[in-house]
């Protein structure tokens, strides 16, 4: 990457990709949105690339949109231009990769930072890292599907009260919660991401791939839907060579060679 913002690193089967505004706690400019986006297209569109770790540099994983670049004295701001422009197309480019996406969060995470941690797949954090809906200490309403997804994962009563509250919360509370995988001793967090991304990229990445689409359409299908769409994706999943690459591993009692190709 040319732009030092955002930092990519090439590893064994998988990219990591950081934040890299460590003065600012990585807080968002168009030009980081920018080039996360471009980080997250060229991870993408890497046949080598099986898994992806989003992380951030220095002590805080994103504080959201970067207020120092906001000028009340220019006159009242489009917000929603910014969020359709920005953060929109990135959670929902973070939900349509067909890779897994892990997130290491690394310390604070808060407004659109928090949102687009959670939007993630596998969400694991530093036993020191906070989540913190800061949108009310501001006027604002919470974006970046923090609304649908925190919800979800956390349901109403709880998804209300950390939005209209601004309460942090804290790594391990969000384990108990279902809002994240895991909390982790936070000089364990990048060794237990790149132990996870490894892992996943050895995996059969199609079928990864498919189940991500799956879970992610749950939430807006009926049960008989639901079973339909995943008669089909069995019947596409079937059809790869890692599934029978699987099936013969098994049978020769070994360890499966996976390609991830479809």
């Amino acid at each position: 990457m040319s732009d030092d913002r955002v930092l990519v690193e090439n590893s064994d089967g998988y990219v990591v990709i950081t934040l890299n505004r460590p003065d600012k706690l990585n807080a968002f400019t168009p030009i980081q949105n920018n080039s996360l986006m471009e980080a997250l297209d060229a991870a993408d569109e890497n046949p080598d690339c099986r898994a992806i770790i989003l992380t951030g540099a220095g002590r805080g994983f994103c504080a959201g949109q970067d207020l120092g670049e906001r000028n009340p004295a220019e006159g009242t701001p489009d917000l929603g231009q910014t969020i359709e422009t920005y953060f929109n197309p990135l959670v929902r480019k973070l939900r349509a990769i067909q890779l897994p996406i892990i997130c290491a969060v690394n310390g604070v995470a808060a407004g659109a930072g928090a949102n687009v941690a959670l939007a993630c797949d596998i969400v694991l954090a530093a036993k020191s890292a906070k989540f913190i809906q800061a949108f009310s200490k501001i006027g604002l309403v919470p974006d970046s599907g923090g609304t649908w997804t925190v919800t979800r994962l956390i349901g109403e009563a709880r998804a209300k009260a950390i939005m209209m509250t601004g309460v942090p919360v804290t790594a391990e509370t969000a384990e108990q919660w279902g809002m994240i995988w895991r909390a982790v001793d936070d000089g364990e967090l990048m060794n237990e991401a790149h132990s996870l991304a490894a892992g996943m990229a050895k995996g059969a990445t199609v079928g990864l791939g498919l189940t991500k689409m799956l879970v992610q359409a749950s939430g807006a299908n009926s049960f008989d839907r639901q079973l339909d769409l995943e008669r089909d994706t069995q019947r596409e999943a079937g059809r790869t060579p890692d599934y029978a690459e699987g099936v013969t591993a098994f049978l020769e009692k070994r360890p499966a060679a996976f390609t991830g190709r479809r």
